[in-house]
C-alpha cells in the first residue's frame, strides 16, 4: 500500500497482516572454488536467500558470514543498471559499486563489451536494451573482475546457445582461479552437470543438501 493509504488505515485501525518466514533454519557453507546449486519451486525462498547472502536483506535471526569480495547477479532484467546511462557508462558505475577504480575498469572495458556482444550498442542507453542484452552485460561485468564469490540468479538461462557456452567456459575458468559460485537454477540437468553440491528449498525450508550425483 502507499504511505497515504497506510496512515488512513492506521487511523481507522484497519491494518492487518499475516507473518511469513521466507527462510527457516537454512544452514550450509560454500568452499573456495566450489559451485553450489540452489533449487526449488517459485516461492521457495531462493531469491530471498541470495539477497541475504549478498547483504541486500538482513536476516531476522541467524547470521551470514562471507569472506572476500562478492558480485551478485540478481534480477537480471534490472541488473543494477541506470537506464538513462549507456552500456559503457554502466560498466564504470557497476565497477565502482563492486569497489573497483576507473583505472581498473579501463583495463577491462573493451573485453567486457566484446564478451557481452554489445557492438555499437555500447554507446546506447541501457533502457533501449533487450532483457538478454542487459543480462549479457551484467554477467560480463560481474565475471570479468573475478570476485571471490559470484551469486547468480538464473543467469545461465538467458541468451542463445553460443552465449550459454561462453558463460559456462567463463564459469569454469573462474572456478579454476578459486572463485566460489552460488547458482540458482530450475534445471536439474544444469545443476547436475555444473555444480559440486546442491541445496533444495521448499517453502523456505531446506529439504535436501549434499553432493550432486553425476
Amino acid at each position: 500500500m502507499s504511505l497515504k493509504e497506510y496512515f488512513i488505515r492506521a487511523l481507522k485501525r484497519q491494518i492487518y497482516y499475516d507473518e511469513l518466514w521466507a527462510l527457516i533454519n537454512v544452514t550450509f557453507d560454500v568452499k573456495r572454488g566450489e559451485i553450489l546449486g540452489i533449487m526449488g519451486l517459485n516461492g521457495a525462498g531462493k531469491s530471498t536467500l541470495l539477497k541475504v547472502i549478498s547483504g541486500v536483506l538482513q536476516p531476522t535471526l541467524g547470521s551470514v558470514k562471507v569472506t572476500g569480495s562478492v558480485a551478485p547477479l540478481l534480477e537480471l532484467e534490472a541488473a543494477g543498471f541506470d537506464g538513462d546511462l549507456t552500456g559503457e557508462e554502466n560498466i564504470y558505475m557497476n565497477g565502482a559499486s563492486l569497489g573497483y577504480s576507473s583505472a581498473y575498469m579501463n583495463r577491462y572495458r573493451d573485453e567486457i563489451i566484446e564478451f557481452a556482444e554489445l557492438g555499437d550498442f555500447a554507446n546506447v542507453p541501457v533502457k533501449n536494451y533487450s532483457s538478454g542484452m542487459r543480462a549479457r552485460l551484467g554477467f560480463s561485468i560481474a565475471t570479468m573482475v573475478r570476485p571471490d564469490l559470484l551469486i547468480a540468479d538464473e543467469v545461465l538461462g538467458v541468451g542463445d546457445v553460443n552465449f550459454f557456452d561462453k558463460c559456462m567456459q567463463r564459469v569454469k575458468d573462474m572456478v579454476k582461479d578459486g572463485t566460489s559460485i552460488i547458482l540458482v537454477s530450475h534445471s536439474i540437468g544444469q545443476v547436475r552437470s555444473t555444480c559440486d553440491r546442491a541445496l533444495l528449498l521448499d517453502k523456505g525450508r531446506m529439504v535436501q543438501y549434499g553432493k550432486v550425483a553425476r
